[in-house]
């Protein structure tokens, strides 16, 4: 017998997108039930073990209220449980990591307990109901409503079925929308279909996007041996070299996303060369006092561990999991490399003292727990955001489009990873842009929203809507439109398409401090 339970939002998928929206509508007096195929909330923050990706200007505006009260917390959790130097401590804009590629690097499981902090007022007083390791199975709908969704538990296969007035789809890869008959999109179009300058030229290219990654954590132990067995595939992959590449994937030569020409690395900073261990490094020990932390620790996020030889999405199961398994295979076999074989800068091979870190990602093999997601199935939205309105090539006034109906802004490059199709990297100069609520609504469905990577984007410019704060701010946007909603007793396409209630929201979105529109700006 399948076990029945309600609440006014069924939030599937508990990422940073489902995290945030079931912050906002508790906040709004909601009740709430969010699944999570993982042990962990937080999705790209926290279970794929990925620090935020941000914009230059993150520190001062441009971003949600919540989620600046995220990075502060980040920040605040460290001094509030860890002996921190002075500077440390009284540094406003602490990096923990002092890692590259953001202001903010920290450890996974940082943010797993700041996240877990921001949702306990409302998971102690049963707003918030949490279901672990739970994954969408089946729909009940009736024309254009989602009546129930049907979740099964990974390990038990136990079911449940969820019923609520709306539901939000803020699954990794849009697992709703199949199982719903909502109308979506996969992979990239073709120029024929969006007239986007990046788009691919022919017919469109469903099986091709963006390629996952499997992240994992380490250290570095001089003058020990941590090296792991050999991984089975790792005689393959070793010697993989893809068409696009100049060199083979297990190597220090990799390509300059932005122009496609080759690009030295190197693994630790002294040699003039970008560091990848600095890169997304999350745990520095100059920040902390009594040698709390004997050593750095980074996530392996790099080119060489990007897979891209197949998709997880609209693909049968024993693909899916064949795909998945590679995947995790090359992230081993370049942990393996870098113990074993690559070249250093005093002639010898290898650093045997690389040290996986399973506590820092929470799995017992170190693999991060699910995979680095870059590219969902999205929803064919009331609208879609193209090139055309966000790239700086295709704005001249240095603008971009301005959306009637935003519910808050990002800016980031157009940024897409080598895909399935084997293309390379696609990485061209963006402006900061607006949500519009328009890419949130399905077309015909009336009760779903899109609150991840699932929005009404292309796989153009999904490459700028989906990175951290700004998957935050469409999962908050979609928990406040929901709420709205049932307090005016509407749908979200009403408010979208009618002046007065539409201002009227926006403007419940300015109070609870999401902004709608940025200063003007340089591109990036």
């Amino acid at each position: 017998m399948i076990r029945e339970m309600q609440a006014d939002i069924v939030i599937l998928g508990g990422g940073t997108g489902g995290t945030a929206a079931a912050l906002a509508a508790a906040k709004s007096g909601r009740t709430v039930i969010m699944t999570e195929e993982t042990t962990w909330i937080g999705g790209q923050l926290t279970s794929q073990a990925v620090p935020p990706d941000e914009h230059p200007w993150i520190e001062q505006f441009g971003c949600t209220r919540s989620y600046r009260q995220f990075r502060e917390g980040v920040r605040q959790y460290y001094r509030d449980h860890f002996p921190m130097t002075a500077m440390a401590r009284n540094h406003a804009q602490l990096n923990p990591g002092s890692g590259i590629v953001s202001r903010l690097c920290h450890e996974p499981r940082t943010a797993l307990a700041v996240l877990q902090q921001m949702l306990a007022p409302y998971i102690h007083s049963g707003q918030i109901q949490i279901l672990y390791q739970y994954a969408v199975e089946a729909t009940d709908t009736s024309g254009d409503q989602v009546r129930s969704v049907t979740v099964s538990h990974l390990q038990t296969q136990a079911k449940l079925r969820l019923t609520a007035p709306f539901f939000v789809d803020a699954t990794e890869l849009g697992d709703l929308l199949p199982l719903a008959d909502i109308e979506y999109v996969t992979g990239a179009e073709s120029k024929a279909q969006t007239g986007e300058p990046h788009a691919v030229d022919g017919d469109p290219l469903p099986q091709d996007m963006q390629g996952f990654t499997y992240c994992f954590a380490v250290d570095y132990v001089e003058g020990e041996d941590h090296t792991i067995a050999k991984p089975e595939m790792y005689d393959s992959w070793r010697e993989y070299k893809p068409e696009f590449w100049p060199d083979k994937l297990l190597s220090l030569t990799a390509i300059k996303p932005s122009t496609n020409e080759p690009v030295e690395y190197e693994i630790f900073p002294g040699h003039d060369k970008f560091p990848l261990f600095q890169y997304r490094q999350i745990l520095d020990p100059k920040h902390f006092a009594d040698s709390t932390i004997e050593r750095p620790i980074s996530l392996v996020n790099w080119p060489q561990n990007d897979y891209w030889l197949g998709s997880i999405i609209d693909v049968p199961a024993d693909e899916v999991q064949r795909n998945l398994n590679q995947a995790k295979q090359l992230s081993l076999s370049l942990l393996y490399w870098l113990q074993t074989e690559v070249p250093r800068p005093d002639g010898g091979q290898g650093y045997p003292g690389l040290r996986l870190r399973p506590d820092v990602v929470g799995t017992e093999d170190g693999i991060a727990m699910y995979p680095y997601i870059r590219e969902s199935r999205r929803i064919q939205a009331e609208f879609t955001v193209l090139e055309q309105h966000v790239a700086t090539d295709s704005r001249p006034d240095g603008v971009a489009e301005t959306f009637h109906d935003s519910v808050g802004i990002g800016c980031y490059r157009i940024d897409l990873h080598p895909s399935t199709g084997e293309r390379p990297y696609i990485d061209i100069s963006s402006l900061p842009f607006q949500i519009p609520l328009g890419s949130l609504i399905p077309k015909r469905v009336k009760n779903v929203l899109a609150a991840s990577k699932n929005i009404g984007v292309t796989h153009i410019t999904n490459g700028c809507y989906r990175l951290h704060p700004v998957e935050w701010n469409i999962g908050e946007a979609a928990g406040y439109c929901i709420s709205y909603c049932l307090e005016q007793n509407i749908l979200p396409t009403d408010i979208r398409n009618h002046q007065d209630t539409l201002a009227n929201f926006q403007q419940r979105l300015v109070q609870e401090g999401i902004e709608l529109a940025w200063p003007e700006l340089r591109p990036v």
